[in-house]
């Protein structure tokens, strides 16, 4: 979903600069721009420019936004994943809170209508508003979001044969799906395991699987690691998963975990509730709007929190087991085309 939202926002920019592009003759010897149609030829009265992307890389964007609204008076709509660089800079690069910060702060004016993905997103939005005086010129509409993978309940079909990395895996594996980024906690993760290991018989303790790339701002966990050889092999890690491994990891594990400090919605949460696997989560933020009751919630700066509803879900499956009964009788997964309907009937209020 994001990827088409970065699509269609890249598609959009493009149009724009199109646009606004002076249209001189071309010089001898030189070709004259003759791809895509200019923009002011095809938009209506009413008509709005919904912006899916992320755009803030571009630091001329707010006078391109001014320049395409008065020109074509178009009203302008755009969608908030997150405020990552605003409410938490600590796990951002200082270069992009500032390209990020000017370019919201010159766009929020020339917007009409904002959407968000959460609740937790619309009252960052709106609390960003308040303290630096910009208004808002409607309230911010929160959208449904899709359970992750399209279609099939939000689940992809199961290989018919295991993945060979997902094979090789222990049994009874506990998932953690996420790029490695400060942001996303693993941190908090890798500490509940040592102190796990330290209390439990290794044969009692699952192994956690991390599966995702290494980002950001995690050389000193990754050496971490390294040097305790990976806690003696009861933590892994599958890099770059694949559709096809995540719907066997997310098919084949115990329960899953995501710890992250802060979060726009919460996409792996609401993967795992859709192959009916319960969640260790994190309280911050959005994270309980995905999850929903469904999940197992600790503070995300507590490690002790954590490791007493890990320990507990380990020594009583049946616990388990009963979540799970739960999640397959009362969750209820957003197909995407919900998000869809939801955003085109509020384009048009």
């Amino acid at each position: 979903a994001l990827r088409a939202g970065l699509r269609a926002g890249r598609g959009m920019l493009a149009g724009a600069t199109r646009l606004l592009r002076a249209r001189k003759a071309a010089a001898p010897g030189e070709g004259a721009d003759t791809t895509g149609q200019d923009l002011a030829e095809m938009v209506r009265p009413g008509d709005t420019l919904l912006i899916l992307g992320s755009p803030w890389f571009r630091t001329d964007y707010a006078e391109l936004l001014k320049q395409v609204r008065e020109r074509c008076r178009l009203r302008v709509a755009m969608l908030v994943y997150d405020l990552i660089p605003f409410a938490r800079p600590e796990y951002c690069d200082p270069g992009l809170v500032r390209t990020f910060q000017a370019w919201f702060t010159g766009t929020i004016p020339l917007v009409d209508r904002f959407f968000a993905i959460s609740r937790a997103s619309a009252r960052d939005l709106e609390r960003y508003a308040r303290s630096t005086r910009l208004t808002l010129a409607a309230p911010v509409a929160v959208l449904p979001i899709g359970t992750g993978f399209g279609g099939n309940g939000g689940r992809l079909p199961l290989p018919a044969v295991t993945p060979p990395r997902v094979a090789a895996l222990p049994p009874g594996f506990v998932l953690l799906v996420s790029t490695i980024e400060a942001r996303k906690n693993h941190l908090l993760a890798f500490r509940a395991w040592r102190r796990l290991a330290e209390m439990l018989p290794a044969e009692q303790l699952p192994t956690l699987v991390f599966a995702g790339r290494v980002g950001w701002m995690v050389a000193d966990l990754m050496q971490q690691l390294e040097n305790c050889g990976w806690l003696g092999g009861k933590i892994q890690l599958l890099e770059d998963p694949s559709d096809e491994e995540l719907a066997a990891l997310y098919a084949g594990c115990r329960f899953t975990l995501f710890p992250s400090h802060y979060e726009g919605w919460g996409l792996p949460v609401t993967e795992g509730l859709a192959f009916g696997k319960t969640c260790v989560a994190s309280s911050a933020t959005s994270v309980p709007e995905a999850g929903g009751s469904f999940c197992l919630y600790h503070d995300p700066e507590n490690v002790l929190e954590a490791v007493a509803i890990l320990r507990r879900l380990i020594a009583h499956p049946a616990e388990v087991a009963d979540i799970e009964a739960r999640i397959r009788r009362d969750f209820q997964p957003t197909p995407w085309s919900a998000t869809a309907k939801a955003l085109l009937a509020a384009l048009e209020e």
